[in-house]
Parts: C-alpha cells; structure tokens; sequence
C-alpha cells in the first residue's frame, strides 16, 4: 500500500486530508478480495488510471475555485492589478523585444542548408585581416584545399535594368555557378544556373528576386525565358528566387553568372571576389583554418611577388558581423535583462506588500480550515495570472518594438530584415513571464502564508519597515536602485560616445548637398571620351539650373563606399610595408573639392586640361604630405602609382572615409580624363555631388531632365541627401541609445516606484507610532525626516553599489565609446543625481502623507 498512498500525492493536500484514508481502505480491500495474479495487474492498472483522472479533475476542481477567487480579489484592487500587469508587462517586452533581435542576428542559424558547414573565405594581406580574392588564386584555393565539400565565389554588382518600363538601376551579384546549390538553395520559378551558364561566351542568364519578380514584372510566371536587358546586354531570365532567400544581402534582386575569361586569371593582385565554402563532414573550422594556412604558404612560395604575406581567413558564415554590432546587441539585451530583473524585483515587492495587507485575511482561512498548502497555492495562482497578462501585453509591446530594434540587423547578413516573433521567441516570452511569475511570487506567496495561524487576527498595525518583514522588500529596492542607475551611467556614456561622434568633422560640408548614382553600363561606356562626354553634358546642364552653386562627379562618396585602395611608392624612399604604402584612391570631374565642401590647402584642382595626352596629375590630402614628404613643399613631387609616375597639383584637407570611427588611409584623387580605356572599370566616377543654395530635393526633377538628356536610358539611384550619408554612419548608435535610454528611464521609473510602494505600505504600517510621536511633540520636520531617511538609506545603498557595477560595465562597452572614458565623471555624476532625484520623486508623497497623520485617529484605528 505504500504505493498506492505515495500517487495518492498526485491529489491536492486537502483532498489527501479529506479522502485518502477512506480511498486507502478501499483499496486494501480490493487487494484483498483479488485472486491472482492477473486480477491484481488488473486491479492496480485500473486504480492507477482513475487516481490519474481522479487527481486531474480535483486539481482542475481547486483551480476554478482559485481562479474565481483571483478574479474577484484583482476586481477589488484594481490599482494593484494594472500596476502589477503594466510592470510584468514592461519587463517581458524589453526582453522579448531584444531577445528576438539578437536570436535573428548571433544565434539562428542563417537559412540555408546545413548552414553550421557554410564559411567565408578570404585573403589576409599586409595589414588587413580579411580582403577579396583574385579569381586566380580563387581558383588555386578551390583545387588545392582538401577541407571542403565545394568552394564557390561571388561578387557583388549594379546593372541598369531597361526595356521594361522606366530605366533602373539594380543591386546584384555574380556567382559562380555551383554557388546557389552549395547553399542548398532552390527557385521558386524555373532552375538556377548550371555550369553552361558560367562558361566564358555563353549567353547571359539571370536570376530574379521574388520582389523584383513581383514589382517589376507583375509576378508573372511567363517571366521564364523572357529577354531582358541589363546595362545594354541582353540576359534571359532562368528563374525566380523564393521569397524568403537573401544572399549576399537583403539589397540583392537579381543575380547572374561571373562567366570568367582567360585574362580575369592573370593579376592576382585584382582582388574582387568573396569566397564561400561548404566544410565536409566531420571537418572542424580550426582543421580547415590549417588546410587555407598550408595553400596560402604554398601559393607564396609559388608567386612570391604577386602572394608575398597573402595569408587565408576562414570563418564560419553566421560570423560575418562585426565585433561592434555584436556588442551593441549584446548591450542591449543585457539592458532588457536589467528591466526585467527591475520588473521581478517589484512585481515581487507588491506581491510582498499585498500578501502583508492580507494576513489577516488568511488568518481567518486558517481558523476555517484552510491548509499552508492551499493558501501558497492561491497566491500563486494569482501572481502567475498577473504575470500571464503582462506576458501577453509584453509580447504585444514586442511587436510593437520590432520596427525601431530591427534596425540593428547588418545589411550584410544574408537575412530578413525584420525577426518574427515565431515559436521560438514566444517561447522565450513564455519563459520570461514564468520565471516572472513563479521565481518571484513563490518567495511572496511562502512568507505570507507561514504560520498564517489566530496571531494574525491579533496583529496590529505595528512593525517598522526596518524590521524583520520588510528587510526583503529594502534588499530588493536596493536591487532595483543598484541596476536603474547601471542603465543610467551605461546609456549615459553610449550617449555621449554618440554625442562625440555627431561632432567629429568629416572633412565636408553636408548642408546643402543632393547626392545621386548614374552608374554607366558597359561596354557602351568604355572609352573615356564617351564617359566625359555624358559628364560635360550632365554638368553643365546641371550647374545652369537655378540654386545649383556646384555639382562634380567622383567615383565613390566617402563613407558611402569604402573606394579602392592601392599601393604607392616615392621616388628616392625606401619601399615600405605594404600596409603602411596604401592610399584610397577616387576619379573625380573638375569641382568636386568645391562642391563637397573640401578646402583646397595647395596648388590646384583637377582641370578640364587634365586629360590622357596631358602630364598624369594627382590632388592628395594632407595626411599623404604628412607622410611622406612631413614640413616640404609637395607640389610637382611625383610618386608611382600603378607603376606610373603621377604629379602633384593640390593638396586637400583630409576626408574620413572610412566612417567617423575609422581612421582613413591618405587620399589621392585622379582626374577622370587621366583612365586608359577600359581601366579601373568599377571606379569610373558614377555618383554626382550637387551643391545648392536652396532645398536641394528642389532640384531633383531638374536633374532627372539633365540625365535624361544626356542618355534617356540612363536611370537614377541612391538619391540621397550628404547629411543622410553622414548621418548613416551612428545610425545604429541612435537607435541604440534612444533604446537603452528608454530602458534606463524605465528603470528609473520602476526603482522610484519600488521606493515609493515600500515608504507608502511603511507610513501605512507605521501610522499608529507616527501618531503617538506627533503626540508627543514631534514636529513635522522630524517625521519627514523620519521617512525620508529610510528612502534615502536604500537609494544610497543601491547607488554605490550600482556606481561600482556601472564602471565595470563601461569597460565592458569600452570599444563602443568612442574615446569616452568608462570612468566619465559627469556621467556618473548625471546619473547619481538622476538617481536621488528618483529617490526624492518616489519618497515624497509617502513622507508628506506621513506629516499629514492624525494622532488621534491613528491611535483609535488601533
């Protein structure tokens, strides 16, 4: 019988109470009367099944009766009610929200096949961790290499689409043909390429996005096999990609095949193509790292001037995001984690201060009957639908919050811009508001209901807040304290880290200045005279619309597009490490300095003169002085550049290029007259600096007619305000600030509430012994001191406490300061003084309320 009374423990206890000795009996005497050893198996196979059924319908009994009580218990506390819902539902949605981010960017695997094998490969030259390959030696690693199932290669491009409406201009890429299978990717609509398609000569195909599909073609099946024409070439459409595939990123629409020629093999210093691999199976990441380490060296020893230090990177696919845009990430969802912690700790503290309210009310259940057991489980059952309703408002608040965090997914991860809020984070949700309910109502729950017994009834109205009860209730507004003002000194000093960074001089004027790209096509653009034709035309059309005061070309804006970098070497200098030897190197029109705002510090601009059949000229910045030829003249000293003398005309000031947080590699601009036919096809000038007195936006109808005139199948993109470009660049600064400052001030918001919920319930509780101390003669000032001291004791505990936690925070968040000391002081002094002003904002109306006691009313209410 031991068994049988051991699953009678699946049965409430005051069923247990009530009926188990009757069910045990009967049981003995069914055991009894059973003959054999069939019957018995029989017998205890079918009471096994009725204490299952049994023990579920009792427990679905007492749930009815607790939810029926909860129902009517949050009817008669409303305040209590929204307050605990609203808390719970701040909590889960902050951590919801950001949960759902950092799951879709660092943990979810991308959508591909076996994605966890997929890997970037990529060059690591001189001075550089990770750089394109050349289709030569992509080729050499994909034969030599021993660790992969497949190696593809790919690289981006940008195509006028015309001869289906309007002229546009499209993001793309060139893949090899093996690339899209090796990802385990399949059309939606027709076949992806076969190696046909890739062989130098054949016919152009193309591949379609499902958006471009649908925006650009209606969504028309027919769409397979149809001619279409891409910067003057003709392509035929093989298929259509499904909706949810991005690849190489989310800005892709159309792909087609590389169809490498002869010639592409012959500089292994043109470097432009991305590499991707497929690991075999039971091949580690570190096994095939040593596999590209070994060809790397033997390519070297092969063509030791053209491979000279070329060494290969090998990471694994989900990895392509940046140290910084992790942290961010990580930043914030440990922010969200410290709003739900502050959520717990005060859905924990009401639950406390309510279960105190309620002894005597669960004094009297005890008189009538009532076990331990019973009353834990009822106020369980209540904080559990507390936290399920903020869970559901959380998760509600999650979607909302999905639009601002999803701007912290890198445009470069081949995935959806925006996560869905799918089974796995509603799990998460669901974890969160669990924890939230049972974590931190078991504690409430225990200590309201121990010893619940006739002391309750006789209890009175005394007990400070420094007493036994209400020391858990400090502990956790200290809590709270401690980690509102972390929030605070952290987003503090991302704030001011953003605020460096919107100051830095970009070496550029943005106010007044419309950017836009018309990219020519090749061939049709190939010669240089026919290119500087469509310039001068567009230019001059251009500079005589009204407003215009200057308008260039160049061939990639700074910080839009990081330009190419290229080796140079002075004349009667030592040669120099390859990474200390390196400039950015940009084509641009006559002009280009004045519209963009950039000083001209010596010599001249490039000029209408500065054509092929003139001496090659170059305008360098100020850093390219600095470096080789520091306190002399540089104008007329020549350096090589490609193997080829040039001459400086000007000096400039310097630009950032690379971003506001970067330090650039010195400029050189060249004049676009001074390219060969055919050369540097990728960097031939294709984005048009406008510079107006007036709105410039203005002029965009103007310009589009300049254009048009020029080549009327030549499309616009990427029209954009200077400002917007600049502005891009702590885009997801901004957007994480504006978040963890929203989290901070929620924070800030929930710890004054804790310390205002935890004075009221002590004034309430206290009231009779204010009243007997004004009777006494105490004066008002003596009971506000009263109780603004205790406020003050637990914020100031909380506050040291937090200010320690906050320095080591900042040196956790040191790569994303931006030169702001983690130790800032008027940062922490911000926020220390946020944090009395909390303590101060929460303390106030419980101590004016105490000063407000009637001694004799208190006195009697006793």
């Amino acid at each position: 019988m031991r068994a049988y009374r051991a699953l009678l423990h699946l049965f409430p206890a005051s069923f247990r109470a009530e009926y188990g000795g009757e069910m045990c009996a009967i049981m003995a005497q069914r055991r009894r009367e059973a003959a054999g050893p069939g019957a018995v198996l029989a017998l205890w196979v079918g009471a096994v099944i009725d204490l299952f059924v049994d023990a579920l319908r009792a427990h679905g009994d007492v749930l009815r009766q607790d939810l029926r009580f909860a129902a009517r218990t949050f009817g008669r506390a409303p305040g209590f009610t929204a307050t605990a819902i609203l808390v719970t539902a701040l909590g889960v949605g902050a951590t919801t929200a950001t949960f759902s981010i950092t799951d879709h960017v660092l943990v979810r695997p991308l959508p591909f096949a076996e994605a966890d094998r997929l890997v970037k490969l990529w060059e690591s030259p001189p001075g550089y961790s990770r750089n394109e390959l050349s289709p030569a030696n992509y080729r050499d690693w994909k034969a030599m290499s021993t660790s992969f199932e497949g190696m593809a290669a790919f690289h981006t491009l940008s195509a006028n689409l015309v001869g289906e409406g309007d002229p546009e201009r499209l993001d793309g890429a060139a893949v090899s043909a093996d690339l899209l299978s090796l990802l385990g990717a399949r059309p939606a609509l027709g076949r992806i390429f076969t190696a046909a398609d890739d062989q130098a000569g054949a016919p152009g195909t193309l591949l379609l996005s499902h958006g471009l599909w649908n925006r650009r073609f209606g969504g028309d099946p027919a769409v397979v096999g149809r001619k279409v024409l891409l910067d003057d070439s003709a392509y035929t459409v093989v298929g259509v990609m499904p909706r949810g595939f991005h690849f190489p990123s989310r800005d892709t629409e159309l792909w087609t095949t590389m169809r490498l020629e002869a010639r592409d093999f012959e500089d292994r210093g043109d470097t432009y193509l991305q590499a991707i691999g497929r690991l075999k199976r039971g091949v580690s990441l570190a096994e095939a790292r040593a596999d590209m380490r070994l060809v790397a060296a033997r390519l070297e020893r092969q063509y030791p001037k053209e491979n000279e230090r070329v060494g290969a990177t090998v990471l694994r696919l989900r990895d392509e995001v940046s140290r910084q845009a992790r942290l961010l990430l990580a930043a914030l969802f440990g922010a969200a984690l410290c709003v739900l912690l502050i959520a717990c700790t005060n859905l924990a503290s009401l639950l406390l201060a309510r279960a105190l309210f309620r002894r005597r009310e669960l004094a009297v259940r005890t008189a009538l009957g009532a076990g331990r057991e019973r009353l834990v489980r009822q106020q369980l059952t209540e904080s559990l639908l507390l936290a399920l309703a903020g869970g559901v408002l959380g998760v509600a608040l999650a979607a909302a919050a999905t639009p601002l965090v999803a701007r912290l997914v890198p445009n470069s991860l081949p995935i959806a811009e925006r996560p869905a809020l799918d089974l796995r984070v509603l799990l998460f949700a669901a974890l969160a508001t669990a924890i939230t309910g049972v974590g931190f109502g078991v504690v409430p729950a225990l200590r309201a209901c121990r010893d619940p017994d006739a002391s309750g009834l006789r209890e009175g109205t005394r007990g400070g807040v420094g007493g036994r009860r209400e020391k858990l209730r400090s502990a956790l507004v200290v809590a709270e304290v401690t980690v509102s003002v972390v929030l605070l000194v952290s987003s503090g000093l991302l704030i001011r880290a953003l605020w460096r960074l919107q100051h830095v001089d970009p070496g550029f004027r943005t106010d007044g200045v419309l950017t836009l790209r018309t990219a020519l096509p090749w061939p049709k653009y190939e010669k240089t005279a026919r290119r500087a034709q469509f310039y001068e035309q567009v230019l001059g059309d251009v500079r005589q619309i009204p407003g215009v005061e200057s308008a260039a070309y160049i061939s990639f804006l700074p910080m839009a597009t990081r330009g190419m970098i290229q080796p140079v070497q002075v004349p009667g200098r030592p040669p120099e490490p390859a990474e200390d030897s390196t400039v950015s190197l940009r084509f641009v029109t006559p002009g280009f300095f004045a519209a963009m705002g950039i000083p001209l510090r010596q010599g001249r601009d490039v000029g209408e003169s500065d054509t092929g059949d003139a001496p090659l000229v170059a305008v360098v910045s100020e850093s390219f002085v600095r470096h080789y030829w520091p306190g002399e003249d540089p104008l007329g000293r020549q350096f090589l550049l490609a193997s080829r003398p040039r001459t400086v005309a000007g000096v400039v000031g310097d630009v950032r290029v690379r971003g506001l947080e970067v330090s650039s590699e010195p400029q050189v601009y060249l004049p676009s007259r001074q390219v060969g036919d055919g050369n540097y096809i990728a960097y031939a000038p294709k984005e048009l600096v406008v510079r107006a007195s007036a709105d410039p936006a203005r002029l965009l109808p103007s310009i589009r007619r300049a254009v048009a005139r020029a080549d009327p199948q030549q499309p616009i993109s990427n029209v954009r305000p200077l400002a917007d470009i600049v502005d891009a660049e702590t885009a997801p600064r901004s957007v994480q600030v504006r978040v963890l400052g929203a989290f901070a001030a929620i924070a800030a918001v929930l710890a004054g509430i804790g310390i205002h919920g935890l004075l009221a319930f002590a004034v309430s509780n206290r009231a009779q012994e204010i009243g007997v101390r004004v009777a006494l003669g105490a004066r008002p000032a003596d009971v506000l001191r009263l109780v603004l001291d205790e406020g003050v004791r637990l914020a100031a505990a909380g506050t040291v406490a937090g200010v320690v936690l906050a320095y080591a925070a900042g040196r956790a968040l040191e790569a994303l300061l931006a030169g702001v000391s983690p130790r800032d002081a008027a940062t922490f002094a911000a926020a220390v003084a946020l944090a009395v002003l909390m303590t101060v904002a929460g303390s106030l109306l419980p101590a004016l309320r105490a000063v407000r006691v009637d001694p004799l009313t208190a006195i009697r209410a006793e």
